[in-house]
């Protein structure tokens, strides 16, 4: 009884709350904004300093040893 109590009580707050988000209307620069945010957040891990701090240099090409 306790599933099934808790189970409607869930379903019901998500379906209100599907009603209340259908009318929420944002400006474009709130969603731009989170865009933004989502983008640094999902690469935050992957960031190696700035883009155009290290010069490039040139290397010698990799050769295979000579026997």
């Amino acid at each position: 009884m306790r599933v099934w109590f808790a189970s409607f009580l869930l379903l019901f707050a998500l379906a209100q709350l599907f009603n209340w988000m259908k009318q929420l209307t944002l400006p474009l620069p709130v969603f731009i904004l989170g865009g933004l945010l989502l983008a640094i957040a999902s690469n935050y891990d992957k960031r190696s300093g700035w883009p155009f701090r290290n010069q490039i240099t040139e290397s010698k090409p990799n050769t295979p040893p000579q026997e």
